[in-house]
């Protein structure tokens, strides 16, 4: 009975606030001084120790292209920023800056004014999640130009710099692919010939101010499916990434904001088409206790063929007697359903695909 009960409560608790279409900026402007039950997480922080002073994530320096600094990067720590993109992709520096800005003045917007563009979607763990999200599905690269409704699925007030953002965030990734292609010995379109520039998603999230920190999380440690993702953050902070030493020593290292700089990192798609030479590793981000809320902005790469006779798996060109596969060939369709039926924080996707 008492489980009923506590399920009964649950749902109300759901109703309540998907009917307030608000989220959480709107629990925040309403002046809660307590984590709702909905958003609390188990013991958010337990476990893996932080790790000791002076460790921190490579940087990878653009303007100086070498493939091994990004290959090295990617195969020992899975992330690294790059810096002094800028000249080389003809951008002023106020980019993504002005995506992060227009970001925030969306989620800063009067409640009636973001209710139309509210959504809700609760991860297969059932946890909800401290955070504002706005979603954009991108059109293949290879279209001259987006559908009008494509366009209209993104708040006025940011869509300029949306769009912006991903033309910028698509070039760092066609330049980062090419060295990591060089850092694997094969042809440097190899990934982008695979189509893997095409199928983009871009999320901005919103992390408002929280209450009680300590009880709930804006995203907890998982993986990123894709093949890579490129990030903009603003001073706040709060990205946290999982290293493991050769020594099989493993914490949790703050990606602190870099100014400039964009944060890359390899998913579980580019692991495996790599046939493990790079690692798709766990991230998470962790509250605050900042007076000002956090606000982000990742682009997914993802294949963008998807046809029935379209596989992926290690790349042909790395495979060998010496180095056989690791995983299995498997159609997106295949990938992307396993992925859904699984929980954000399980490792398990990649598990799937191994031979």
């Amino acid at each position: 009975m008492a489980s009923s009960v506590a399920a009964t409560d649950r749902a109300a608790l759901v109703k309540a606030f998907d009917e307030s279409r608000a989220g959480v900026r709107g629990l925040v402007e309403s002046g809660v001084s307590a984590v709702p039950e909905i958003f609390r997480h188990p013991d958010p922080y337990a476990s893996i120790p932080l790790a000791p002073p002076g460790v921190s994530i490579p940087v990878v320096d653009l303007s100086l292209p070498s493939p091994l600094a990004a290959a090295d990067a990617a195969r020992d720590w899975g992330f690294f920023y790059v810096v002094n993109y800028h000249d080389h992709f003809d951008c002023d520096d106020d980019y993504p800056g002005r995506l992060l800005a227009a970001a925030r003045a969306f989620n800063e917007l009067p409640a009636h004014e973001r209710a139309a563009h509210y959504g809700r979607t609760t991860s297969t763990d059932g946890m909800f999640r401290w955070r504002e999200t706005i979603d954009v599905a991108f059109w293949p690269s290879s279209s001259p130009s987006p559908p009008e409704d494509a366009k209209l699925t993104i708040p006025a007030c940011c869509r300029a710099e949306v769009l912006e953002w991903d033309a910028l965030a698509t070039a760092v990734a066609r330049a980062v692919m090419a060295l990591l292609c060089e850092g694997l010995g094969i042809g440097a379109g190899a990934l982008e010939e695979a189509s893997c520039l095409e199928g983009r998603v871009m999320v901005c999230q919103y992390y408002p101010v929280c209450p009680e920190p300590e009880r709930t999380m804006g995203i907890v440690p998982h993986t990123d499916p894709g093949v890579l993702t490129v990030l903009a953050q603003d001073g706040i902070g709060g990205l946290q990434v999982k290293h493991t030493t050769v020594d099989g020593e493993s914490y949790w290292v703050d990606a602190k904001p870099v100014p400039g700089a964009l944060l890359i990192n390899v998913g579980d798609l580019l692991q495996m088409m790599s046939n493990d030479k790079y690692k798709s590793v766990e991230h998470r981000v962790v509250m605050n206790s900042h007076e000002e809320a956090r606000v982000s902005s990742g682009v997914f790469f993802n294949p963008g063929k998807r046809g029935v006779s379209d596989f992926y798996g290690p790349l042909p060109e790395l495979i060998s007697s010496e180095n056989p596969p690791k995983y299995r060939s498997f159609a997106m369709s295949e990938f992307l359903g396993t992925f859904f039926k699984r929980d954000l924080a399980s490792k398990a996707l990649i598990e799937n695909f191994k031979i």
